[in-house]
């Protein structure tokens, strides 16, 4: 386990707990605001409505998020396979990039936050796929491609359905990486299917190593009620992101439309236990935003790096709950040595 010190050394290995700063691109800056609203977007569906199948409220709003998720994987690159997976809980859609270089490694693993999908990748994918396969996937019971047939009463069905689609592209194992609600999914397989999971990687992972700030939850409240003022609804995701929603970005908008258009039916996570973090056992990277942070900032840092066996800790200063987009570059450079290492 590391120790935690900190430095601003951009290039730094991520192995100690430590903070590094800048922003992102417009499409990072367009989306951060939603992504960090999206891990307790419909709070009020996950404490006040039993677990059902999450469906589109109307065939309206389903083509009005489908020609959103179009333009918005316009910005990822060409798959090189789509597959549509079955499982006991419905059909996973799940996208491959694969080279001749990348053939016979490990593949990466990608679980998005809450409405995100498989285009909120978009800043990250290139990193990942120079160096392996990739395999990403719209969660189940979520807005995507992915199709809910039962419901998922509890974590551990998120984590069957997940081992289920990766027994059928992923049979030997894979680097799980989560951000956000996926993170907390991600963390929940590695727990059940420990010997699956090459390495861990967990993005800003909504109530998995801390609760997240309470006056968040408010803001998210107002953001996800049908009905709301437009302006009000802006300055409640302005609030709960710390900068201008950009409702033009197609990134943005395929978020926003899955927000309004789907009810998700997913349980709510329940923060690890101590005995819970120290069981991933596997090689674990935790990456933590310092501002505006959904999974608890230096007091998750503090506490990853102190229960997780075998950990690299990162606190990024100046990032917000949407981490992977601010800081794509240099954390597919972490990535790509962190996986590599985890398999020395």
């Amino acid at each position: 386990m590391t120790e935690a010190t900190m430095t601003t050394e951009e290039d730094a290995r991520p192995t100690e707990v430590r903070r590094r700063g800048g922003c992102g691109s417009r499409v990072a800056r367009a989306v951060t605001v939603l992504l960090a609203i999206v891990g307790i977007v419909a709070t009020g569906e996950f404490f006040f409505g039993a677990p059902g199948v999450g469906h589109f409220r109307t065939a309206e709003g389903r083509a009005d998020y489908t020609e959103s998720y179009d333009a918005a994987m316009r910005f990822l690159p060409e798959p090189t396979a789509v597959h549509d997976l079955p499982t006991a809980f419905g059909t996973v859609r799940a996208y491959e990039w694969s080279s001749p270089e990348a053939e016979g490694t490990v593949p990466v693993v990608l679980i998005p936050g809450m409405s995100s999908g498989v285009p909120m990748w978009a800043e990250n994918l290139a990193g990942f796929a120079a160096h392996r396969r990739v395999i990403a996937f719209d969660a189940i019971g979520d807005a995507g491609m992915s199709v809910q047939g039962v419901p998922i009463a509890s974590f551990e069905d998120q984590a069957e359905w997940i081992s289920e689609a990766l027994a059928q592209l992923a049979p030997d194992g894979a680097h799980v990486v989560g951000h956000s609600f996926g993170g907390a999914g991600a963390a929940a397989y590695a727990l059940s299917h420990p010997g699956d999971v090459a390495s861990l990687t967990l993005l800003e992972p909504f109530m998995t190593v801390a609760n997240p700030p309470v006056g968040k939850f408010a803001w998210a409240m107002v953001g996800s009620l049908p009905l709301i003022p437009e302006d009000l609804r802006n300055r409640a995701l302005g609030e709960i992101g710390g900068v201008p929603y950009d409702p033009e970005d197609p990134v943005a908008r395929m978020i926003s439309a899955g927000s309004e258009h789907y009810h998700s039916a997913l349980p709510m996570p329940a923060v690890l236990d101590d005995d819970e973090l120290r069981a991933l056992t596997m090689p674990v990277y935790a990456a933590f935003g310092d501002t505006d942070s959904l999974a608890g900032e230096e007091k998750a840092a503090g506490r990853a790096d102190e229960l997780l066996p075998d950990a690299e800790v990162t606190l990024w200063a100046g990032a917000t709950h949407s981490l992977p987009m601010q800081k794509a570059e240099a954390l597919g450079r972490d990535l790509a040595e962190f996986s590599s290492q985890s398999e020395r």
